[in-house]
């Protein structure tokens, strides 16, 4: 008998299985018995190892015995020998020792008119519809240096039971979970920053709101943080908002009372930046340019 494929299977091997503990030689190969075993010709003699070796010529001393060769690898044949844990390297991974993040000062200003290879914490403002998520993401991956992007509602929506969503109504829990992911993006930025790693933030801060807003990203991040506001107009915000889905889009009476707040950044000393007509290469262009001279001369907030 054959398989469908391929030649017959070999006999099994006399004597017990050398395979796994608890298998078989049929448990092997399921469905196919093999062919069986001719019984022996004869009374069985002894095994090769229990014969006794014939008497040396005559006039020759006899040869030592011979330790038995070593068993090959048909099988387990009992524990290894004892070996010496092999040390640990403390440059492998896992043992790294990390910084720890703390306030992030101000950069060094740039010798060249772009954020170069400047290590940067910058927060992105700017109301539902703005793009700061889209822009951020391609500014980051964009630079010549590790850049990480961290969005707070992305932050905010770890939180899978019990999710706090203020569209189903503005209450103490949703403001803590409002304020518990604004300071883990703090930390995150931190933690990146003194690792080597820039940070671009992106959350809706309004300017009504300094203790919450600007006011908690400074104590979590650090006077080092860069605001920049992304604020186009009404129009350009109702119709992105429109295209979204989920929880994060919102009726347009709520975009229109939001766009109206975030107007109040208009006079604040923060760069603010109208991608109204801007595609998103030219607003993270833009958003470079006002990093740098940022940087130069940092604003007052």
């Amino acid at each position: 008998m054959q398989h469908a494929v391929g030649a017959p299977l070999p006999p099994p091997p006399h004597g017990p299985a050398t395979g796994p503990v608890g298998w078989s030689q049929q448990a092997q190969h399921p469905g196919h018995p093999g062919p069986p075993v001719p019984p022996p010709a004869g009374p069985p003699g002894p095994p090769p190892s229990s014969r006794p070796a014939p008497p040396p010529p005559a006039g020759r001393p006899a040869a030592p015995p011979q330790a038995p060769p070593a068993q090959q690898a048909q099988g387990w044949s009992g524990p290894a020998p004892h070996q010496a844990p092999a040390p640990v390297s403390r440059e492998s991974t896992g043992h790294i020792q990390l910084p720890p993040g703390g306030p992030v000062p101000l950069p060094a200003p740039p010798a060249e008119p772009c954020t170069g290879t400047a290590t940067l914490a910058v927060l992105l403002i700017g109301p539902a519809g703005a793009g700061k998520t889209t822009v951020a993401k391609l500014w980051a991956s964009r630079r010549r240096v590790p850049t990480a992007h961290v969005s707070l509602d992305d932050v905010r929506e770890w939180v899978c039971s019990g999710f706090a969503d203020p569209q189903t109504g503005w209450n103490d829990q949703s403001e803590a979970q409002y304020r518990l992911a604004r300071r883990t993006c703090g930390f995150a930025a931190r933690n990146f920053l003194a690792n080597g790693i820039s940070c671009i933030l992106d959350d809706a801060v309004f300017p009504d709101r300094p203790v919450v807003g600007l006011g908690g990203w400074k104590r979590h991040v650090g006077p080092g943080l860069l605001p920049v506001v992304l604020l186009p107009g009404l129009e350009v915000v109702l119709e992105r908002n429109a295209a979204r889905s989920g929880n994060r889009r919102l009726s347009d009476e709520e975009v229109a009372r939001i766009h109206g707040r975030m107007a109040g950044w208009y006079g604040s000393g923060l760069p603010i930046i109208d991608n109204s007509t801007y595609d998103v290469e030219t607003t993270a262009r833009v958003l470079d340019d006002i990093l740098a001279r940022s940087i130069a001369s940092p604003p007052a907030w």
